[in-house]
């Protein structure tokens, strides 16, 4: 349904921190595993995994398990190159414009794959938060209006598909960990078309109400996305 024969496939995870996968700072290695698995199934000619961390890249991609995972599967496991960041139109209502990496636009299909994790800034970072790895620096600017910022970039980007990492949770002290205690298994992984509503569900992992988050009440108003949840059709599955 999402990706066709000869497609070039970007799969964005949150490889931000040099953490274990029992940490729950990053994706989860094998719900990236499992999506280049699938993509190249469904007849993609390149998947390509990337983020710009914030601990330094080589360490993350390392330590998260993602690069091994997303290579075994198949597919290119590129680190950021400064040379293809390039300044471009966001029109967001706060976000005017901003330095964009290239590889994330110059696809055929953008799959966004965040984990649900506790943030000190905005609660929670999920799908919308997780835009911050597809753009330059210096983003600490961002955090003064993080969540117009997220929201902004989730309309400049608009994924194909959105599938939220909930295996593994990071309840506090995120949003990097500090020890398994911290965590929590869920054994879940929420997808869909509408990453506000896929945000929204992860919402409710912590015990909050989406239209209590910020960016979720916003995103809905600016009509990028369902919070209602009581009003959608949620499939859910046992596997």
């Amino acid at each position: 349904k999402f990706v066709a024969k000869g497609d070039v496939v970007m799969i964005k995870p949150n490889i931000g921190w040099d953490r274990t996968p029992e940490m729950a700072a990053c994706t989860n290695p094998e719900v990236v595993r499992a999506l280049v698995e699938m993509s190249l199934a469904a007849g993609a000619k390149k998947v390509v995994v990337m983020d710009n961390t914030t601990n330094q890249a080589q360490r993350c991609y390392a330590r998260s398990g993602i690069q091994a995972a997303a290579k075994e599967a198949g597919a290119e496991v590129p680190f950021v190159n400064a040379r293809r960041i390039k300044k471009m139109a966001v029109k967001g209502e706060w976000m005017k414009e901003w330095d964009i990496i290239q590889d994330f636009i110059e696809v055929d299909k953008l799959i966004n794959v965040p984990i649900a994790k506790h943030h000190s800034l905005c609660r929670v970072t999920m799908g919308l938060k997780n835009w911050l790895g597809a753009i330059g620096d210096p983003r600490n600017q961002l955090h003064q209006k993080l969540d117009e910022a997220m929201v902004d970039l989730h309309g400049f980007f608009k994924p194909t598909l959105t599938v939220l990492d909930a295996w593994r949770i990071l309840v506090r002290n995120g949003p990097q960990g500090g020890r398994p205690s911290d965590t929590k298994l869920l054994k879940t992984v929420v997808a869909g078309r509408d990453g506000v509503a896929v945000d929204a569900m992860g919402a409710t992992f912590f015990d909050i109400a989406p239209a209590d988050l910020v960016y979720l009440k916003l995103a809905g108003s600016r009509g990028l996305g369902r919070i209602d949840l009581e009003k959608l059709a949620i499939e859910k599955r046992t596997v």
